[in-house]
């Protein structure tokens, strides 16, 4: 596999306590050699929080890819007609998005986003981060294990005695959970 010829789709959600950790990871992805397509949801794209602001990580981001970031429904409706992605990672992929991706809601860039790379028969890796993932969220993670296409990055609890139903990806297995996909196989074990 020709990872230079390689156009991934990058989505970022609102998991705001993360943001720092996957743009770090960022990079090793792109020092891989992907040509990486930077998404933003909405409100990502448009909050400020005391992680940081929107503009810090929005400039970072588009430097570090070389183009601009997608961030409305607008520019993201091409993915699909347009093959534009040839997989699509969301990280980190809160418990909101896992909801809508499971439910079929495609109200917003990246939840359209995944549809379009669904749609082209390409995958979609999700890197969990949410305090509701063994809670209201655990049904949509089970429906979404057991969906073609979708592929998760390993993840397990992160607080398991302040935050007992937390879940967060193994931002480390990141990389691996990529090119698993790529090859049409869920990286192993799920859970650690």
């Amino acid at each position: 596999m020709d990872v230079e010829k390689i156009r991934l789709g990058f989505a970022f959600t609102g998991s705001f306590c993360t943001l720092r950790s996957v743009t770090d990871i960022l990079y090793k992805v792109k020092e891989c050699g992907y040509q990486i397509v930077p998404i933003m949801s909405e409100m990502v794209y448009s909050t400020d929080t005391r992680f940081g602001t929107c503009r810090s990580y929005i400039e970072e981001i588009e430097s570090l890819c070389g183009r601009k970031i997608i961030s409305t429904i607008k520019e993201a409706e091409p993915i699909g007609p347009k093959n534009l992605l040839d997989a699509l990672v969301i990280a980190p992929c809160t418990g909101n998005t896992l909801g809508k991706l499971a439910s079929g809601i495609n109200d917003g860039c990246v939840p359209l986003a995944s549809k379009a790379t669904l749609r082209n028969n390409r995958p979609v890796i999700i890197a969990p981060s949410t305090n509701d993932g063994l809670g209201a969220s655990a049904k949509n993670i089970g429906l979404l294990l057991n969906t073609k296409n979708i592929y998760f990055v390993p993840f397990g609890q992160d607080a398991p005695f302040d935050k007992n139903n937390s879940l967060v990806a193994k931002w480390e297995m990141l990389i691996p959970a990529i090119e698993a996909a790529l090859c049409g196989r869920q990286l192993q074990p799920v859970l650690q």
